[in-house]
């Protein structure tokens, strides 16, 4: 498994810092700012993304969530309508980071994420619950136990796991 270069763990947290000031901006300045913020995530080695994803799990539940509801909800919509494989990796990697360190999204407001999601059309849901579902599923044992102990049982149902 790939290790985060020591290096990149003491930088500032620089997307943390993106996120944080992109979910200030009105609407039609954060999608395509995030759109092309996340188009760059997918050229970045597998370490890269997972510093970025670790930023970003430590930046979320520090913006109050009025301001964090809209970016959640742009960020959705942006993945929901991506190809499958682009939506696989950034997920991959989020669930992966999520089940190493599972204290992470414990400080989230999850009832209010799951509000967010359950707000996209439907089409858009069932794009992101399926990338989700398969990802869950494919998962080790230990690895699904530990996501478990975290994700909230309407999530889960929701997910369909």
């Amino acid at each position: 498994m790939s290790q985060v270069a020591p290096h990149c763990v003491s930088e500032p947290n620089y997307a943390g810092n993106i996120i944080v000031n992109l979910a200030s901006l009105p609407d039609f300045l954060r999608k395509p700012i995030l759109k092309k913020r996340m188009e760059e995530f997918f050229t970045m080695s597998l370490p890269e993304r997972q510093v970025i994803i670790n930023n970003a799990l430590e930046a979320g539940p520090t913006i109050p969530f009025p301001n964090f509801s809209k970016l959640f909800a742009t960020w959705l919509d942006i993945l929901a309508t991506i190809s499958e494989e682009k939506r696989n990796m950034m997920f991959s990697t989020y669930i992966s980071e999520i089940t190493k360190n599972p204290q992470k999204l414990v400080s989230f407001n999850l009832d209010g994420i799951l509000e967010i999601f359950l707000s996209l059309e439907k089409s858009k849901q069932d794009a992101i619950s399926g990338t989700i579902r398969s990802i869950v599923l494919s998962l080790p044992e230990e690895d699904k136990k530990r996501l478990f102990l975290v994700m909230p049982q309407s999530a889960k149902a929701r997910l369909g796991i």
